[in-house]
């Protein structure tokens, strides 16, 4: 759990705009890329448990920017997660999450809560001094497909494929615990991230998918 000080929490944190996250390198070396990004929410998108460090009722802060729960306490996604899912719907690659949690209901209500910020919208509305949240879009919108309940991974993501009729050798997992690294059976690539995802390790997972789905070399 995390350290109430001042009722802020450790895990508080803030989404950076798209503007100021660059680009993975290899969204744009003409290389192959994924069909779809998968991502386990907490620890991967989000430092935090949502069904232990978390407590309804959940109210959004800072135009979405972050999310503040019962206890005052403040939670948002990784600082780069805003710029990697913008680049990666700029690229027409599909978006998942794939989530274990026991609270789906509060998981997803964090998705519709938060917010993540246009580049251009932005710079738009800094320049014409309109609202924060009408340049930015919520984060549930992002993504295509919501596999979030209790259960093995290789469930989430066999229900991912059924949905969106792509092959599991099209998709790249990101997530932080090792035993999910059960997917591989399927023929899913997935990169294990121990501080959150960021546009490293979006390329360092790229390059692995690539490798092993015998598309490049390194």
């Amino acid at each position: 759990m995390p350290l109430r000080i001042g009722g802020a929490s450790k895990t508080t944190t803030k989404t950076d705009p798209p503007e100021n996250v660059p680009e993975p390198e290899t969204f744009n070396d003409g290389l192959p890329l994924p069909k779809i990004l998968i991502f386990d929410l907490d620890y991967t998108l989000w430092p935090f448990w949502v069904d232990t460090h978390v407590t309804p009722p959940l109210k959004g802060q800072e135009g979405g920017l972050s999310v503040k729960d019962r206890y005052g306490e403040g939670f948002g996604f990784y600082s780069e997660v805003g710029g990697i899912l913008d680049a990666a719907r700029a690229k027409n690659i599909k978006i998942a999450a794939a989530s274990r949690t026991s609270s789906p209901e509060l998981a997803r209500e964090m998705l519709r809560l938060l917010r993540i910020p246009r580049a251009a919208a932005a710079a738009a509305a800094a320049a014409d001094g309109s609202s924060s949240s009408s340049s930015s879009e919520h984060a549930g919108k992002f993504f295509d497909y919501k596999e979030i309940y209790p259960g093995d991974k290789k469930t989430h993501m066999a229900q991912i494929k059924k949905n969106s009729g792509l092959e599991y050798a099209d998709m790249l997992f990101f997530d932080d615990e090792s035993r999910n690294k059960n997917v591989e059976q399927l023929g899913v690539v997935m990169r294990l991230v121990r501080d959150g995802v960021t546009r490293a390790e979006i390329d360092e997972g790229v390059r692995m998918w690539r490798r092993k789905n015998h598309r490049m070399g390194s």
